[in-house]
């Protein structure tokens, strides 16, 4: 995953977002009917699963479509973790026809939820707590993770494993995609990341640098605030795509701040997020054959 310097970069972005404060964690039906066109909700079935992984067990969040059989999405939440702003997002996806799987990367550590109800990044020993749950995470989790959790996928009857699969992944869970696209090139057509934190480093394990070991089609959404911090960013990327043949949509999404995509953060930016949401739906229908 990242180096520890792109921790905390991550953590001056998102000091910047929490000194503008962050809404509590919505619960259950509120976050859900934060979303339009979730009514096609009563069609889809959920709940939460355990899943073995080389490590331990690995919480999580499985919902699909009622009946037949899908493409499968494995969704990276945030360093605040899974919880009902995640579990909506994945539902929603799912009423548009996508069997999807929205994790706890931290589950070597705790069970989900991983964050307080009401997460102040800017208070140090919260701050302190989820750097730490971060700073866990490498390359090595991420290998492990994604080979466990796309088999849990292709192991689900409502799962069409004649078709590949998509990930996503917000703020933290960014290089967490570039790394499962890397880890299961064969299996993984659509990548997404929103808001992604260390995407371009200096690092040698730096995610634009494994683009060459991925077969997938990317969607970067990236917030206009990052854009300012890290200028260079999206040229570094397209560069990267460009120079491998291969597909990205690569776009800085006006007025956004870090963070802008879930609900349950003050920074939501309705608007975009639903821009956000049909580049995702529209690569999803077209790279997952």
């Amino acid at each position: 995953m990242c180096a520890e310097d792109d921790f905390e970069e991550f953590a001056a972005r998102a000091s910047d977002v929490t000194r503008r404060g962050f809404t509590a964690m919505a619960l259950g039906a509120g976050v859900l009917a934060s979303f339009p066109g979730l009514g096609a909700s009563a069609d889809t079935a959920g709940a939460d699963v355990d899943i073995k992984t080389a490590d331990g067990t690995a919480d999580a969040y499985f919902v699909h479509p009622a009946t037949g059989r899908h493409p499968g999405v494995l969704i990276w939440p945030d360093i605040f973790g899974l919880r009902p702003a995640f579990k909506a997002m994945a539902t929603r996806l799912a009423a548009s026809g996508y069997a999807v799987l929205v994790v706890n990367p931290f589950y070597r550590t705790q069970r989900a939820p991983t964050a307080p109800e009401h997460p102040d990044f800017s208070d140090p020993p919260t701050r302190a707590a989820l750097m730490a749950l971060a700073g866990s995470l490498t390359p090595q989790t991420v290998a492990v993770d994604a080979a466990a959790f796309i088999a849990y996928l292709d192991s689900q009857p409502s799962v069409d494993t004649r078709r590949r699969i998509g990930t996503t992944g917000y703020c933290m869970g960014g290089p967490l995609v570039f790394r499962t696209a890397a880890a299961a090139p064969a299996r993984v057509g659509a990548a997404a990341t929103f808001h992604g934190g260390g995407l371009v480093t200096d690092q040698p394990d730096s995610p634009h640098r494994l683009i060459p070991s991925t077969k997938a089609h990317f969607l970067i959404a990236i917030a206009e605030n990052d854009d300012q911090r890290e200028p260079d960013a999206k040229t570094v990327l397209r560069k990267a795509f460009s120079d491998n043949q291969r597909p990205a949509d690569i776009e800085v999404y006006a007025g956004t701040q870090h963070g802008w995509c879930p609900t349950d953060s003050r920074v939501y930016h309705h608007d975009q997020a639903e821009k956000a949401w049909s580049r995702l739906l529209a690569l999803l229908k077209a790279s997952l054959t």
